[in-house]
C-alpha cells in the first residue's frame, strides 16, 4: 500500500527497483491482466453484435451491413481517433523498431471499437490483431506512467501482446511464442520470464471470465505413414495459399489507395462487396470460427468444389475488408483459409486415390491451419504452438512441424518479408533491438560529427593551405565558397602530393583547381547504417555531413565504431541486470 501512495518518493522507488527482473515480472502480470480484460471485452462485444445483427443478414439489404460497419469503423479511426486503419501488429513492431515501444494511450481502446464495428457487421477479419495492439499500448502506457526505461517499456509492450493473444485463444504458450518470435523478434532471457507471466495472467483472466474451453475441439486422429507423406504436398498447397493471401491483401490495399474517394466511402464499398459475396458463400463473413470447427470435426458437408471456392472466397473477402480500410487482423482468416485448404487437399486425395485409407479430413484441416499461419507470418513456432493449443491436437505434432517448416521456407524464398513486415519495409529499414541497425539507430549524429574542422576556400593558394593544416591530424578538409559559404568539395593530402616537391607551384595553384568536386557526402536525414555502407563501398574512413548545401562536420568511421562498441556494452550490461 505504501508503494502506491508514496511511489514517487526517491528512496521507496530506488528500493523497489533494486531487482529489475522482479520489477518486470510484477508489471508483466499487471499488463497481462489488463490485456486479458481487453480481449474478453472484445470477444463478448463481438458475440453480442453478431447475435443482434443475425436476423437482418437474411433480408435482401443485408449485404449493406458489412459496408456500414466498415464505414463507421473508418470514420471512428480516421476522424474521431485520428488514427489510420491498419492491421495493428505492424504498428506495434514499428513502434519497437523506431520509437522504442512508445504507443499512444487511445490506441489501447480505439482498435477494439473499430474492429468490433468491422467484424461484428460481417467483415472478414479477426479480432486478434486489435487486441494485440491494445495490449501493447497498455504495456507501453503503464511503462510511461511509472517512468520505466526504454528496454523495460519494450518488454512490457511484448507482455501486452502476449497476454492479449493468450487470452483470446486460451493459449498461453502460443501467446508467449508469438510475442518473442514476431513482436520482439528476440529470445533474450530477461524478456521470456515477464512475457511468460503476462501470457499466464491473460489466460487466467480469460478462463475466469469465460471458462476454460478449447476453441476447436476434435476427435482423436489416427495418423499413418502415408498421411505424413501426404503432408509434404499439403505444405506446398498452404505455401501457395499463404502467398496468394498476402499478395491479394496488399494488391487491394494499393489499388484502393489510388481511388480518389473519402476513406469511409472506400471502406463502405469494400464492405458491401464482401456482404454481396456472403450471400452466396456465407462462410466468408465474420471471423469464421464456426466453419473451422465444422472442418476440424469432419462435419463440413459441402463438396470439393464448394470447399475450394470457399477457400478463394475467404481470401478475397479478407482482402476486400482489410484492403479497403476495414479494421481487424489476419489470424482468424488464416485459420479459416488454412482449414479449407486442408479440407480441399484431403478431398482431392480421396478422389484421386479412393482405395487409400486416409486419416480423417479434420486432421488435414487442422494441419492446414498451421501451414497457412506459419507461411503468412513466417513464424513456424507460432503456427505450431497456436494450433496445438487451440485444438488440443498433440497427436498431430509431427505433421504440424513438417507442414509449418516447409510452408515457412517456401514463403520466405518467394516473399523475403513476412506479411507484417512487408508494410514496414516500405516505410524504411526495420531496426530490431540489439541488432546492428537497432544499435546504430540509438546513436545520435550530433554526438558523432566532428565540427572542429579546418575549412578552406577555393581561392586559397597551396602555400596557405599547407600552412593552415601543418598541425592538423586530419587527412581531408572541406572546401567552401568564400562568399556564400556553400560546400564545394573536399581536398585531401593525396590530392596535393603531386605538388609537394614542386615549391614553385605553391603560389600558382589554388585549392579549387585540385579539389574533389564530387565527393561522397551524407545528410543528417540519412540512416547511419546506410552511411556506413556508403563508406564501406567507397573505402572511406570519413565522410562530410552536408545539409542544404552547407558543411556541418566530418563523420569518421572510427568514431562511429567506438560509439557502437560503447552502446553494445551498455545494452549487454542491461541484459545481465
Amino acid at each position: 500500500m505504501s508503494f502506491f501512495v508514496h511511489w514517487r518518493h526517491p528512496g521507496t522507488w530506488k528500493l523497489f527497483r533494486l531487482d529489475d527482473r522482479l520489477l518486470l515480472i510484477i508489471f508483466g502480470m499487471i499488463v497481462g491482466v489488463c490485456s486479458g480484460i481487453a480481449s474478453v471485452a472484445l470477444n463478448r462485444s463481438l458475440a453480442a453484435m453478431l447475435e443482434w445483427l443475425h436476423p437482418f443478414r437474411h433480408i435482401w439489404w443485408g449485404f449493406l451491413l458489412p459496408g456500414l460497419g466498415a464505414a463507421l469503423s473508418s470514420i471512428f479511426l480516421n476522424k474521431i481517433m485520428k488514427e489510420g486503419a491498419g492491421h495493428g501488429v505492424p504498428e506495434v513492431i514499428y513502434s519497437i523498431s523506431r520509437y522504442r515501444g512508445l504507443l499512444r494511450f487511445r490506441t489501447s481502446f480505439s482498435r477494439l471499437i473499430s474492429s468490433c464495428l468491422t467484424i461484428g457487421s460481417g467483415g472478414s477479419a479477426g479480432p486478434e490483431a486489435p487486441v494485440v495492439i491494445s495490449g501493447a499500448a497498455i504495456g507501453s502506457n503503464i511503462a510511461k506512467l511509472f517512468s520505466l526505461n526504454d528496454r523495460q517499456r519494450v518488454a512490457l509492450v511484448g507482455c501486452g501482446a502476449a497476454g492479449a493473444i493468450s487470452a483470446i485463444f486460451n493459449a498461453p504458450i502460443a501467446g508467449m511464442v508469438f510475442s518473442m518470435e514476431v513482436i520482439l523478434n528476440e529470445w533474450s532471457a530477461v524478456n521470456i520470464i515477464p512475457v511468460g507471466i503476462a501470457s499466464v495472467a491473460g489466460t487466467e483472466i480469460s478462463r475466469i471470465l469465460q471458462g476454460n474451453q478449447i476453441p476447436f475441439s476434435h476427435h482423436q486422429f489416427n495418423i499413418g505413414f502415408l498421411d505424413i507423406t501426404a503432408c509434404l504436398g499439403l505444405a506446398i498447397v498452404t505455401a501457395i495459399a499463404s502467398i496468394l493471401f498476402s499478395r491479394m491483401i496488399n494488391y487491394v490495399h494499393h489499388r484502393v489507395d489510388k481511388v480518389f474517394l473519402p476513406a469511409w466511402v472506400r471502406a463502405a464499398v469494400g464492405g458491401c462487396v464482401v456482404g454481396f459475396l456472403g450471400f452466396f458463400l456465407p462462410v466468408v463473413l465474420g471471423e469464421g470460427y464456426t466453419p473451422v470447427r465444422a472442418a476440424i470435426e469432419g462435419t463440413f458437408t459441402p463438396g470439393l468444389a464448394i470447399v475450394g471456392l470457399a477457400t478463394l472466397g475467404k481470401i478475397v473477402a479478407t482482402a476486400l475488408t482489410l484492403g479497403s480500410g476495414g479494421s481487424g487482423g489476419i489470424f482468424a482468416p488464416c485459420l479459416v483459409v488454412g482449414s479449407f485448404a486442408g479440407l480441399t487437399y484431403h478431398r482431392a486425395l480421396s478422389l484421386i486415390w479412393p482405395h487409400v485409407a486416409w486419416t480423417s479430413e479434420g486432421c488435414f484441416a487442422l494441419v492446414g491451419m498451421a501451414g497457412l499461419m506459419s507461411g503468412v507470418l513466417q513464424a513456424p513456432l507460432t503456427g505450431i504452438f497456436l494450433i496445438v493449443e487451440v485444438t488440443g491436437g498433440y497427436e498431430v505434432i509431427l505433421p504440424l512441424i513438417i507442414v509449418a517448416a516447409i510452408s515457412t521456407t517456401i514463403c520466405h524464398y518467394v516473399e523475403p518479408a513476412s506479411f507484417y513486415l512487408q508494410e514496414l519495409v516500405e516505410r524504411g529499414p526495420i531496426r530490431r533491438p540489439r541488432t546492428d541497425a537497432g544499435i546504430l539507430a540509438n546513436l545520435s549524429l550530433k554526438e558523432l560529427v566532428d565540427k572542429d574542422c579546418i575549412r578552406v576556400t577555393q581561392t586559397m593558394l597551396l602555400r596557405d593551405f599547407l600552412q593552415a593544416i601543418k598541425e592538423s591530424p586530419n587527412n581531408c578538409y572541406p572546401v567552401e565558397d568564400e562568399e556564400t559559404g556553400d560546400f564545394l568539395g573536399m581536398i585531401s593530402l593525396d590530392d596535393i602530393k603531386p605538388y609537394l616537391l614542386r615549391s614553385e607551384m605553391y603560389d600558382a595553384v589554388p585549392i579549387g583547381q585540385i579539389m574533389d568536386i564530387g565527393p561522397v557526402v551524407a545528410s543528417p536525414d540519412d540512416d547511419l547504417s546506410e552511411i556506413l555502407g556508403r563508406m564501406e563501398a567507397q573505402y572511406l574512413s570519413a565522410i562530410p555531413l552536408v545539409a542544404k548545401g552547407k558543411f556541418i562536420g566530418m563523420l569518421a568511421k572510427a568514431t562511429v565504431l567506438e560509439h557502437y562498441r560503447q552502446e553494445l556494452i551498455a545494452q549487454t550490461r542491461h541484459l545481465k541486470t
